[in-house]
C-alpha cells in the first residue's frame, strides 16, 4: 500500500493537470482561425511568459510540485490504506494536513474554478490566448512534478519543504482525515 500511495499519489495529481491542458487545448487552437490583431499578438507574447514564470515557477516548481512529492514521499514511508486510496488529495493537501494548508488548498482551488467560470464567458481570442498562458503554466507544473519525482525516485531528494500534516505524531483519525 505504501508504494501505491506513493505513485497513486504523484501520478494522479499528474493525470489531473494533464486533463486540465486536455480540456483547454481546444479552445487554445481556435486562436489560428482569427486573425490576431498587434493588441492580441502583444497580449499572447506578454501572457505566455508571464504564465510560465508565475504560475510554472514560481507556483508548481517552488511550491506545489515539491510539497506533492515530498507528501507522496510521506505515504511511501508511513502510509494509512485510506490515505493511500486518497493520495492525490492527499498530496495536494485537501485531506490529513494543517488547517492552514486545506484553508490554502480549498481557496486556491475555489478561486480557479471562478476564473474558469468567468473564462467561459470570455470571448475568442481573449479565451484562447488566456488558455495558451495557462496551458503552459500546467505544462510546467507537469514538468516539474516530474522532474521532482524522478529525484525522488533516484534518492537525490535534498529539497527541504513542511509537509504540513496535522500534528507530530502523524496518527490519522476520521475528525483529522476531513
Amino acid at each position: 500500500m505504501r508504494l501505491l500511495g506513493f505513485y497513486w499519489g504523484v501520478s494522479g495529481v499528474i493525470l489531473f493537470l494533464g486533463y486540465a491542458i486536455a480540456r483547454l487545448t481546444p479552445r487554445m487552437l481556435e486562436l489560428a482561425d482569427y486573425s490576431l490583431g498587434p493588441l492580441h499578438w502583444i497580449s499572447l507574447i506578454v501572457f505566455v511568459p508571464w504564465m510560465a514564470w508565475t504560475e510554472g515557477y514560481k507556483g508548481f516548481h517552488l511550491a506545489f510540485s515539491p510539497r506533492v512529492v515530498a507528501r507522496a514521499r510521506h505515504l511511501r514511508s508511513e502510509s494509512h490504506p485510506v490515505l493511500a486510496l486518497l493520495a492525490p488529495v492527499f498530496c495536494m493537501g485537501y485531506i490529513h494536513a494543517t488547517r492552514k494548508r486545506k484553508i490554502v488548498s480549498w481557496v486556491l482551488t475555489l478561486c480557479i474554478v471562478g476564473l474558469v467560470m468567468l473564462l467561459r464567458i470570455t470571448p475568442q481570442p481573449w479565451r484562447g490566448i488566456v488558455d495558451a498562458g495557462v496551458i503552459t503554466g500546467l505544462g510546467l507544473g507537469i514538468l516539474s512534478l516530474l522532474y521532482f519525482w524522478l529525484k525522488a525516485e533516484k534518492g537525490e531528494w535534498t529539497h527541504p519543504i513542511a509537509l504540513d500534516l496535522p500534528d507530530n505524531n502523524q496518527t490519522l483519525n476520521q475528525e483529522e482525515l476531513l
